[in-house]
């Protein structure tokens, strides 16, 4: 969700992600790269629930925009004491201007929840970020319309204005899932808007836009505004891309390899959670953070929750092939400069077991 799909693929954040001191030390503010506690018995190890170890070993975790349903399961394996039998001391940041791959790098945090389109880029750069994980299973996103515009099939953009950020990669989805269906994206007016609020721009400037479905679909079913959703997924398989991802850097991998299995061991149990227990896993998002809508928060979970794995052999998995199949879109189009090494760019190594 992210909520603003337009941050994933700033060009210019991406691009400063190069500059960004990649080199810089690896451990994280007030840690001092201190990794005692880690795994300090067979019991913690096992994730039984036993008392946490003396010292935790401090981490900063660096969300993609304000905390939401993405990020549940990060709230409730710090909740439900997870990473501390793990021997992390885990803090949940949002990522300010410098955003989170930015805080990555640096080793401000040591994780950070970015987008496959995002990393695809940041990867030709040569920024050395890593995804370890998938959040959500498939794409969630796609183009959206009241239903009085009457859009129920690509084609239908045509004679409409789009509401984006001003990005190739907006206009190559939708000639992507426009072309299959005899559509024209040329004839679609583009706008700009920024990160205007979705329901304000459609009653006043644009007809669609792109959004998460998890959160703005389902705000707008509790507004009582019904939406058409048109999923890139389902017109076009090489859409079907993981956002959002959890990231780390080369660097944090081969320094302590042991801190991320752990680190991702915990996590696995908190979406888990927030699968088997969405309600609850909401109430401990809305006791997290209490300014979220209740409401909002409680109908997403419900949503989203079923989605983390969805038909995946377990939460995180990633396939070579959707990693493969994006960057060769994207390349295709020349929105690439070269193919993507896609070895290098996710791993599933440190998940938990099946």
């Amino acid at each position: 969700m992210g909520i603003k799909i337009g941050k994933l693929l700033s060009l210019a954040c991406i691009l400063s992600l190069a500059i960004a001191g990649c080199g810089s030390n690896g451990a994280n503010e007030g840690n001092g790269g201190n990794t005692a506690g880690l795994n300090a018995s067979p019991e913690a190890s096992a994730g039984t629930a036993v008392d946490a170890p003396a010292e935790l070993t401090k981490i900063k975790v660096a969300l993609d925009w304000t905390p939401n349903t993405n990020h549940t399961g990060l709230y409730a394996a710090k909740e439900l004491g997870y990473y501390e039998e793990e021997g992390l001391d885990v803090e949940i940041v949002q990522p300010g201007a410098a955003g989170a791959d930015t805080m990555v790098l640096s080793g401000e945090a040591a994780f950070g929840i970015s987008a496959q389109e995002a990393l695809t880029l940041a990867r030709l750069q040569g920024v050395p970020l890593v995804s370890i994980a998938a959040i959500i299973q498939h794409n969630t996103s796609g183009f959206a319309a009241p239903q009085d515009r009457n859009i129920t099939s690509p084609k239908d953009f045509e004679g409409k204005t789009y509401g984006g950020w001003g990005s190739p990669a907006e206009e190559a989805a939708m000639k992507a899932i426009m072309d299959p269906e005899g559509g024209d994206v040329k004839k679609v007016k583009l706008v700009n808007i920024g990160e205007a609020d979705y329901f304000t721009a459609v009653k006043r400037d644009i007809d669609f836009a792109w959004i998460f479905y998890a959160w703005t679909g389902i705000e707008a079913e509790l507004r009582g505004e019904p939406l058409d959703m048109l999923y890139l997924k389902d017109y076009a398989p090489q859409l079907d891309y993981y956002t959002p991802i959890l990231t780390t850097s080369e660097k944090e991998i081969a320094e302590r390899p042991e801190l991320v299995k752990a680190f991702l061991k915990a996590t696995s149990k908190g979406y888990q959670y927030a699968i088997d227990q969405p309600e609850a896993a909401a109430d401990i998002l809305i006791k997290a953070v209490p300014d979220l809508d209740s409401e909002l928060v409680q109908a997403s979970q419900k949503w989203l929750s079923p989605k983390y794995t969805d038909d995946a052999a377990r939460w995180g998995e990633q396939k070579a092939e959707v990693w493969q199949n994006y960057s060769d879109w994207m390349y295709g189009l020349k929105l690439l400069d070269q193919p993507l090494d896609v070895d290098s760019t996710f791993t599933n190594e440190f998940l938990p077991a099946e």
